[in-house]
């Protein structure tokens, strides 16, 4: 019976899996360069939000760690 049904059924190329692979792999570079735009937007705000973070936190610790000097005439 297995080798009545593998007769049966079409055969599959290569020309036919190289179709499918080429169809697929342009779906996906579609999606991707569809969604680029937002991937670099949400990157570049998180870098802005990243550098004031790390801003603010170097001026507090620089308040911290300096030393104040007190001159005073006699």
């Amino acid at each position: 019976m297995a080798n009545n049904q593998a007769a049966d059924s079409p055969t599959i190329t290569e020309d036919d899996l190289r179709e499918k692979l080429s169809s697929l792999q342009d779906q996906l570079q579609g999606k991707v360069e569809d969604q680029k735009s937002t991937i670099a937007t949400a990157v570049a705000g998180a870098g802005i939000v990243l550098l004031v973070v790390f801003f603010l936190l170097g001026k507090r610790a620089g308040r911290k760690k300096s030393t104040i000097v007190e001159i005073r005439r006699v």
